[in-house]
Order: C-alpha cells, then sequence, then structure tokens
C-alpha cells in the first residue's frame, strides 16, 4: 500500500490526503481509538469521503471537517486488515491492475479506469471454484468475480440495493453469474445504467460474515479498497470489533448509512 501524501494528527484528530486505499491503512490504526479519522476527498475516486457527506472541493471539506462533529461508525476487516468499501476477488484484482499500468503512463484520471476495465474484461480468463461460508451457510460456485460492499454510498452509484443491509451492520455480496467476455460486457453496461439484474447478472447476499476459499489455491490477489494485494487462503471477513471514530460535516450525522 502506498503511503499517504500527507498525514498529520491536531489534537484529538488524524488528517488525511490520499485516497481510499491509504485511507483505509490510517482507518487501520485508528479503530478503537479516541483519535477521529477527518478526510480530504483527493483521491480519484473518493466513496469513502463521499459516503460521509464530505465536499468534493478541497477548501470546502475543510472548513466541514473544522465545524465537524465525531461519529463512530463499524467497517470491515479482511484477515483482520480494516476496509472501508469493499473487497473483490477475480475479475476486479486484474482490472486494478491495468488501471495502476495506465496511471502511472498517463496520470490518474476516471475515464483511464474505466478503459482499463474494458481491457481487463476483453482479456478474461477461466472463472474461480470458490467455497463459500456465509454465517451458517455453505455453497460451492464457479463465478469469476466475488466482490463485498460495505459502502452505501459506492453500491448507490452502481445501482445495486443493499443499503438497508449495511445500515445493519452486515455486508452485500455479489457473485457473478457471467462466464464469457461478452456476458461481461453485457453488465459493465447494465452497472452504467443502474439496471443490474440481481437474478439474471449477479446472486446477491447479505452476511455479517464470510470466509472464501479458492480450489487449487493457497493465496490469491485480492482487490482492498482499491489497493491490489496477494493474501493467504482461505479468506476471512467480518465486521471489526472496534468502532472507528470519524469527522462528519455539520449536521450530516443523521444522513449516515
Amino acid at each position: 500500500m502506498r503511503p499517504p501524501a500527507r498525514c498529520a494528527t491536531a489534537s484529538a484528530s488524524s488528517w488525511l490526503r490520499g485516497g481510499d486505499g491509504s485511507v483505509a491503512g490510517v482507518a487501520h490504526a485508528l479503530a478503537g481509538t479516541q483519535a477521529a479519522l477527518a478526510v480530504l476527498p483527493l483521491g480519484t475516486f473518493n466513496y469513502f469521503a463521499r459516503g460521509l457527506n464530505m465536499p468534493e472541493d478541497p477548501e470546502a471539506a475543510a472548513r466541514a471537517i473544522l465545524d465537524g462533529q465525531p461519529h463512530d461508525i463499524r467497517v470491515g476487516t479482511l484477515n483482520g486488515r480494516v476496509f472501508l468499501n469493499n473487497v473483490a476477488i477475480g475479475l476486479y484484482p486484474a482490472i486494478l491492475e491495468e488501471r495502476e499500468a495506465s496511471y502511472a503512463r498517463f496520470g490518474r484520471y476516471r475515464l483511464l479506469a474505466h478503459l482499463a476495465s474494458l481491457r481487463t474484461i476483453l482479456r478474461f480468463q477461466a472463472p474461480h471454484r470458490m467455497e463459500l461460508y456465509q454465517d451458517e451457510t455453505r455453497m460451492r460456485i464457479r463465478t469469476p468475480m466475488l466482490f463485498v460492499a460495505r459502502s452505501a454510498y459506492q453500491l448507490d452509484q452502481f445501482g445495486p440495493e443493499g443499503g438497508e443491509a449495511i445500515s445493519d451492520d452486515r455486508f452485500v455480496v455479489f457473485l457473478a453469474h457471467q462466464q464469457t467476455r461478452l456476458g461481461f460486457l453485457r453488465l459493465a453496461w447494465r452497472l452504467i445504467r443502474k439496471r443490474v439484474d440481481h437474478g439474471r447478472d449477479v446472486i446477491v447476499s447479505t452476511p455479517r460474515r464470510l470466509a472464501v476459499a479458492v480450489r487449487g489455491r493457497r493465496q490469491i490477489p485480492v482487490a482492498l479498497d482499491g489497493e491490489k494485494l496477494k493474501m493467504k487462503l482461505p479468506l476471512r471477513i467480518q465486521l471489526n470489533d472496534h468502532a472507528l471514530r470519524v469527522i462528519l460535516p455539520p449536521d450530516k450525522a443523521g444522513a449516515l448509512k
């Protein structure tokens, strides 16, 4: 994980400039402490900051932080490591690898992220054979991608429902049905148009915890809040035992999912 571009501590708050991956790294250190995390939205997508209702303009966000109030939230962990928005295996980590290569060559632009997604889908390889334990349920499935969401804001951006499950301290798990390049292109188009069909395109569940094993693998590339890393299997995903204290803009605490 890249270090934050800037991180300073003032009184009981930690101010952070960086993308969601950098924010997650600091959140891991602060969870369970009295220090409050204040985030300036200066990354590529800023899902976490936007989910906190922070203005996208940095100056406006800084003013909102100064006038804001602390609020405790529940965050997810992957094998003990804090994440804020999502965890994914399969096609999505490959998309991140392609995206980072594009960023290194041309700069960090959202359009490049979407083009990287398209290129990765066109190079799509074989699906994984996964064994999942969701709460007390066991499931075997052949799928090219598993996506676990903890951000109601990010879910709303792409159309799939699940905000109520997030508020109920659950995860929203998506298992892709599609097995071909053409199928994934169609799914990507439906995501853009916010017309994903939960029965036709993806299997959706809302567990409080899950474990994932992949046939024939001891470790696997994982996408964790936009950062790509390799982790040993099985993957164990659950809510962190300790709350994370964050700074919310004035009068926004009631709107947080």
